[in-house]
Parts: structure tokens; C-alpha cells; sequence
């Protein structure tokens, strides 16, 4: 059968093997060698116009296949101490090299055509973005304050609220509390320091009738912080927080 291909559709003799196991659906492990041979030389008697320093990589190939189509007619020698190597072994690993290497190139390839598609865009801030600035700055609020000393305190005020238990009394029965919402306490907060203008955190947390109602109320005091209704202050190291209202009467 005559086999009719141009030179530039191949690599080189590998890629031209590559393509006639393919083309014939033969295992790789396992290659027909006088068929494949004949459709090689096929091609090689295609190539006679050709270039032939492209042309000799190919005839090197072809001398292979000769040389292992020759000793595959050969009658095989019987012997007992080892099996005999099959000529086409360091073909077919050369094949399958080749194979991988290829697969290699398309994934390449797939990835080149992929980044082609990507657009780089030198990162910018709009200028409505980059002249913003918060309504409250926090830091200056808060000063030399944190929410380590206001934790402080808190955990102080909870600790008398457990002490204020009584062992005896606690053991009667359990009396159900009315629920203290966040959203109601900040309303009676912020009538407070209305009226206030400055007063102690810590006589705050105090003067509130139970746990609860001292966990609320911290929730509280860190909302219209956080909204700027209220800031924060503390004179000097160990002296009481005091609380300064910032609502207008």
C-alpha cells in the first residue's frame, strides 16, 4: 500500500512512527515491524526531493528498522539460562520517551495559548477611594486606652456580680430575669450620657442590677463608641475610665 505524506506534517522519524502506530492501531509495546517498516520506507521514498540533512535523520531510523526487521525473521535460539531480548525493546522505550516528551510540548502549548488571553493592568486606587477617610478615627478616640483595659475592668465588675451570690439563697429556686435587648440599653445609655455629659465606666458597670444587665451594657458602651457618641479617657496610668459624651444636647 502507498503512503502518500509531506515532510513538514513530521518532526522528525519518531514523530513519523508516533503517527504510523496510530494511524494502524497497533500496541506500542508490541509494534508489527514488517508493516511498519514498509510504510516508513514508504515515506522515505517521498522524501528523495527533499533536504537531505532532514533527510538522513530519517534514513537513520530506516537502517534501524531494516536491522531490527531482520532479526525479528530470524529463527529464535532455544535456550534455557535467560530469554532472549526482543530487538524492537529499545525502540519502543525510545517511542514512548518521545511520546511523553510530545505531551509535554501540548500541555505547554495549551498553557502559551491560555496566558495569551490573560491582560496585566498596573494595580491603581480610584481617587473617590484614596481620599477617603473614616468618619471616627478609633485610635484617636480610644488615645492611650484599649479594649485589654476595658476587658479589665469588665471582668472586675463580673467577678463582684458572681461574689454578690448567695451559696444559700441561689439554691431555692431560679428566678427567671427579664431579657435586656443590646438595642434598648444603647437607647438608655445615650440618655444618660445626655444627661451626664462624664461619668465613670466602672460605677456604670456597678450600678447595673445583674450579670446580664452588666454584659449588656458593656455591648453598649463599645457600639456608641463605635459610632462616636461616646469616647473614652483615662488621665493617668491605674486612675478610673471615665466616659465623655459627645452627643449635642
Amino acid at each position: 500500500m502507498e503512503l502518500t505524506v509531506k515532510l513538514e506534517n513530521f518532526e522528525g522519524p519518531l514523530d513519523l512512527l508516533l503517527h504510523l502506530l496510530e494511524k494502524n492501531k497497533v500496541n506500542i509495546y508490541d509494534i508489527p515491524i514488517v508493516e511498519i517498516t514498509s510504510q516508513y520506507m514508504d515515506y522515505i521514498h517521498e522524501m528523495e526531493r527533499q533536504d537531505l540533512d532532514i533527510m538522513s535523520e530519517f534514513m537513520v531510523m530506516a537502517a534501524t528498522l531494516i536491522d531490527i526487521k531482520a532479526k525479528m525473521l530470524l529463527p529464535k535460539k532455544e535456550t534455557d539460562d535467560e530469554e532472549e531480548k526482543d530487538p524492537r525493546a529499545e525502540l519502543v522505550q525510545q517511542l514512548l520517551e518521545y511520546k511523553m516528551y510530545k505531551c509535554f510540548s501540548y500541555e505547554l502549548k495549551d498553557r502559551q495559548l491560555d496566558a495569551d488571553k490573560v491582560m496585566y493592568k498596573v494595580p491603581t486606587i480610584p481617587k473617590e477611594v484614596s481620599e477617603y477617610t473614616p468618619p471616627l478615627d478609633l485610635e484617636a478616640l480610644l488615645g492611650d486606652l484599649t479594649l485589654h483595659k476595658l476587658n479589665a475592668v469588665f471582668e472586675s465588675v463580673m467577678k463582684r456580680q458572681t461574689d454578690k451570690i448567695d451559696p444559700v439563697r441561689s439554691k431555692f429556686g431560679r428566678i427567671e430575669k427579664e431579657e435586656v435587648s443590646l438595642e434598648e440599653k444603647m437607647i438608655v445609655l445615650e440618655q444618660y450620657a445626655k444627661e451626664h455629659k462624664t461619668f465613670s465606666f466602672r460605677g456604670l458597670l456597678d450600678r447595673q442590677s445583674g450579670r446580664v444587665q452588666v454584659i449588656v451594657t458593656f455591648l453598649a458602651v463599645l457600639e456608641l463608641m463605635k459610632t462616636g457618641k461616646i469616647e473614652i479617657f483615662q488621665e493617668q496610668a491605674f486612675d478610673d475610665i471615665s466616659i465623655t459624651s459627645r452627643i449635642a444636647a
